[in-house]
């Protein structure tokens, strides 16, 4: 399934994207594994105070290793590039659809908006301009949502992407059976990928969807539109919105945290307490991995996704004690663990448990009430 604002790739522009995808599983798949039995081979051992660290530059010795991390990070800017020129290609195009969405919901853009400093030192997965670069117009974000299809593989909803949002709507079937959300808030919306299947669920209620950059929010304005949703978008800061105290029901983001910074994250966290009424619930889900049960070779992988891939709080946001660090904020009856990927939410199919399945399988989430 697709949307009327999904920009679409010529017979060229589809084969070079595919062909990135490929290259993506190849690396990952058939050269990666190499990269795991060299550092297996370089560990000092647990005895070591630098266990991670050391391995980490001892790989960098060698050259097969570095030629693996070069190549990946290529694969991931060769993507941003392909995709960039296929939107540009139709961008008027992309304008005149966006003028002819439904007129659904709303869109508030702050002038004097300051981006939050982890976000201006470097663009978040390597694109080019990040979630926040002014285009005066959908540019943007129509990158970052054929981008993000490519980028998760297909395996998180097709073009639509939607599976974290139906993810976020099963754990509330599962965890709280009887919530009804009158007013429901993402935090870190993005073009609204996930914000749009929760919105669905909970037709009746008042929608709301805030992130940091303006050529992102008036895309996912169109293509929340032409997808026959009415969701009201604004900039603004996930760490301090402009909302009232107890103002929503439902606050959650969908793999916000490994984008923000160490010191943001409780933040966060704090601000999601604040907007909640009495009894209301906040989910925050993240990637399936938990630091603390991590093999050396996942602990690697997150200093090459910070160094490689440009994402500085990867280990910080799958360290982070999400259950302290939530009760520690005023929630109450906190749950962490995991949700089963959903494509298809249904109240009675429960799907949340101490488990992982595995990446794009399962999706790490913690929870709780006002």
């Amino acid at each position: 399934m697709s949307h009327a604002m999904l920009p679409k790739a010529s017979h060229d522009e589809l084969t070079e994207q595919l062909f990135v995808r490929d290259l993506k599983v190849w690396l990952a798949d058939q050269v990666e594994p190499q990269a795991r039995a060299l550092a297996d081979k370089l560990d000092p051992g647990a005895s070591s105070n630098a266990r991670t660290e050391t391995t980490y530059e001892r790989l960098h010795e060698d050259a097969a290793f570095r030629d693996w991390a070069s190549v990946r990070r290529a694969s991931q800017e060769l993507m941003w590039d392909a995709v960039d020129r296929s939107v540009a290609r139709q961008r008027n195009a992309l304008e005149t659809t966006a003028a002819a969405a439904p007129q659904l919901g709303s869109l508030m853009l702050d002038p004097n908006f300051v981006l939050p400093p982890y976000l201006a030192e470097g663009d978040v997965h390597l694109m080019p301009g990040g979630y926040h670069v002014e285009d005066d117009g959908v540019g943007q974000g129509a990158v970052m949502d054929r981008g993000g299809a490519v980028y998760m593989l297909g395996k998180n909803g097709g073009f639509l992407n939607d599976g974290r949002g139906k993810t976020i709507v099963q754990h509330l079937f599962a965890c709280y059976p009887d919530f009804q959300p009158n007013r429901i808030l993402e935090l870190g919306c993005g073009i609204g990928a996930s914000l749009v299947p929760v919105a669905a669920a909970f037709p009746e209620a008042e929608v709301h969807g805030i992130d940091v950059g303006a050529s992102m929010l008036r895309y996912a304005l169109a293509r929340a539109r032409h997808l026959g949703v009415a969701i009201d978008f604004a900039q603004g800061d996930a760490e301090r919105t402009r909302y009232e105290n107890a103002s929503f029901d439902l606050v959650f983001s969908a793999t916000l945290m490994h984008e923000t910074s160490a010191s943001a994250i409780g933040r966060v966290l704090a601000e999601s307490r604040r907007l909640l009424r009495p009894g209301g619930v906040a989910i925050h889900l993240e990637v399936p991995q938990r630091y603390e049960t991590m093999d050396l070779w996942g602990k690697i992988r997150g200093k090459i996704e910070a160094d490689y891939n440009n994402e500085p709080a990867w280990a910080a946001a799958i360290g982070t004690d999400y259950a302290v660090a939530m009760r520690s904020v005023g929630f109450a009856d906190v749950v962490v663990g995991y949700q089963d990927a959903c494509f298809a939410p249904k109240r009675d199919a429960g799907g949340f448990s101490d488990d992982s399945k595995g990446v794009f399988r399962s999706w790490f989430v913690a929870s709780g009430r006002a």
